[in-house]
Order: structure tokens, then C-alpha cells, then sequence
């Protein structure tokens, strides 16, 4: 079955599927984007997802294009025609179509829309985090608002690259000053020796994730010790345990950083127990 992709009011192959050539997204990256879960035909956290997204277009000052209703139908509308049970739904927003100019285009010019959603492998992922994953670290090179989920990811793409290329699954990028602020695609966690769970505030240095907030909840509701606040890459080495979330990762353990062992190198109790329950706490629409 050929994927559905929504283009700007019209569903279409996605072979047959196209922006504009003078769309500001491909021209700036000037546009913003959200990804959500979709488990068992719902979507996951939808409401505070949708809640990003506006704060990103109003930090770019960029129309939302229909009310979050009609965004909302589009979205379950592509999983149905793409029949994704478990999987992802992308969607971006762009300024719009306009001669190529640095500035904004003229007042009315209509925000382009894209929503793809396509299937993962459940069961392919939780086999990943029985054995947990490897990052490494990187200079945070980024522009100093990450906390806008703008298009524009080329230190990103560079840094998974990197990533990849040194046979680990994330980059976890690092400040002047020693501190881990969050992966390429994730945001980053450690376990101390003393059992607290630590992951950095959600300023402007990282993206509030979504699965982020979500697991702030589940780790209150365990009792477990919780602090928001920096961390080294020293104290990252010397943890007792590592993990990133994401919506497509949810809780993945990190074993390795830059080929160290964390902990005894293999997923940690925390980790394991944080991915058993996150959807109990989530938001299923």
C-alpha cells in the first residue's frame, strides 16, 4: 500500500506529494514541527503536543493554519489512511510559499501544511532497550533558542551522523562549560550513585519534551528523588545509570558514553521501571 501524505488540504501518494519550489521551509527552514506517538491506533500525548506547536509558531510568529480541531482530524485522518497502529505522526508548519525574500512575506500568505504518519517496530524497539544504547558527545553548536522545534537541524543531522559513524545511536550535545544539554533528536537523563533522577531545566539551552514532561509525572508518582539541573559529562560518565526520551523512544537506557560503561553497562532498574509505566501516565487520544 502506497503511503498518504497531506498536503496542504489534499491527501495525496506520497510519491506524488510536493511542496513548492519558493517554500520558505526549503528555502529557510522556516517553519516548525511536531512528531507524536501513536500507539495502538491513538495518538499519545496529542493535547500537549498541539500546545508546542502553537508556542513555536508564536515564538516564529507564524499563523497557525486551521484551529486545532481540524489539525487534529487531519492527523488521525493520515494514520486511518496509512493504517498505522503503532508508529509515528509528523507534521510541519512553514511560513509559506513567497518569492524568496530574507524578510516575512506579505500579511496573508498562507502557512504550508505537511502530515506523513507511518508504522514502527515495537517490537524491534523493545529489544533495543533490553540491551540499552550508546551516545556519544559532541559540542553544542546550535543557535541559542533550541527551545523552538524549528526545521532548521543541521547541527543535528551532523551530530547523529557523527553518532552513527562511531556505531552509537545518539549525540548528546555539550555546552562551554562541561554540561550535557541534550541529544540530537532526545533529551538527556542520568541516575546518580545516590538514586536521583536528574535531567536538565527546560530553558532555552533544550526542547521541552513532550515525553519529558510526561516522565517528570511518572517519576513523582514512584517516589523516586527527582532534581532539574545540569549535569557534567564527567558525572554522566560516573552515573549509575543514563537514558534519553523522545516520543519515538520513549525511555531508552544508555549503556555506553563515548565507550564507557555506565554502570555495570547494562540498562539500569530506574530506566527499565520509568519505560514500564510512561503509558499509564500518558494522554491517550
Amino acid at each position: 500500500m502506497s503511503r498518504i501524505a497531506y498536503v496542504n488540504g489534499r491527501y495525496l501518494p506520497q510519491r506524488a506529494a510536493a511542496v513548492h519550489v519558493e517554500d520558505r521551509g526549503y528555502q529557510f527552514s522556516d517553519g516548525v514541527y511536531e512528531v507524536c506517538e501513536v500507539r495502538g491506533g491513538r495518538i499519545i500525548d496529542q493535547r500537549r503536543h498541539l500546545a508546542r506547536l502553537k508556542r513555536s509558531l508564536q515564538e516564529l510568529r507564524i499563523e497557525m493554519p486551521m484551529s486545532e480541531a481540524a489539525l487534529a482530524i487531519v492527523m488521525r485522518e493520515c494514520i486511518r489512511r496509512n493504517r498505522v497502529r503503532d508508529g509515528i505522526i509528523y507534521l510541519q508548519i512553514t511560513r509559506g510559499v513567497a518569492p524568496r525574500d530574507h524578510g516575512f512575506p506579505p500579511p496573508g500568505t498562507r502557512p504550508s501544511v505537511v502530515v506523513t504518519a507511518h508504522g514502527i517496530d515495537v517490537v524491534g524497539n523493545e529489544r533495543i532497550a533490553a540491551d540499552g544504547i550508546a551516545v556519544i558527545t559532541v559540542p553544542d553548536n546550535r543557535w541559542q533558542r533550541v527551545d523552538i522545534k524549528s526545521i532548521s537541524l543541521l547541527p543535528n543531522v551532523l551530530a547523529k551522523q557523527a553518532a552513527r559513524e562511531k556505531g552509537a545511536k545518539e549525540a548528546w550535545f555539550v555546552d562551554g562549560g562541561g554540561h550535557v544539554t541534550e541529544g540530537s533528536s532526545s533529551n538527556a537523563w542520568i541516575v546518580t550513585r545516590s538514586g536521583k533522577v536528574v535531567t536538565r531545566p527546560a530553558d532555552n539551552g533544550i526542547l521541552r519534551g513532550i515525553t519529558r514532561t510526561v516522565l517528570i509525572d511518572v517519576i513523582r508518582a514512584q517516589g523516586l528523588e527527582f532534581e532539574e539541573r545540569s549535569f557534567t559529562v564527567e558525572e554522566a560518565y560516573g552515573a549509575r545509570e543514563a537514558f534519553l526520551t523522545s516520543a519515538s523512544q520513549i525511555v531508552m537506557p544508555v549503556v555506553r558514553i563515548d565507550d564507557r560503561p555506565v554502570g555495570n553497562g547494562a540498562p539500569g532498574s530506574v530506566a527499565t521501571a520509568l519505560r514500564a509505566e510512561f503509558h499509564h501516565h500518558a494522554e491517550w487520544t
